[in-house]
């Protein structure tokens, strides 16, 4: 199914959240997840389905000072 992340349309076989984070090899990294700009937590992941067309954002903390 098409979906866009960070901006950029792909093409994937995840049905749900988590699936799509260890399809784009995120694994268990600590980042934020927000899908069509609704923020979702790491623990609503495995539960939270993708559809066609939606928009998911990762988003990698940085450290800076």
């Amino acid at each position: 199914m098409k979906i866009e992340v960070n901006g950029k349309e792909l093409e994937v076989e995840a049905t749900t959240l988590k699936a799509l984070l260890s399809e784009l090899d995120f694994g268990e990294t600590n980042v934020a997840t927000a899908l069509n700009q609704n923020f979702i937590r790491r623990l609503d992941r495995s539960q939270t389905s993708l559809k066609a067309g939606d928009r998911v954002e990762i988003v990698a903390p940085r450290q800076g000072g």
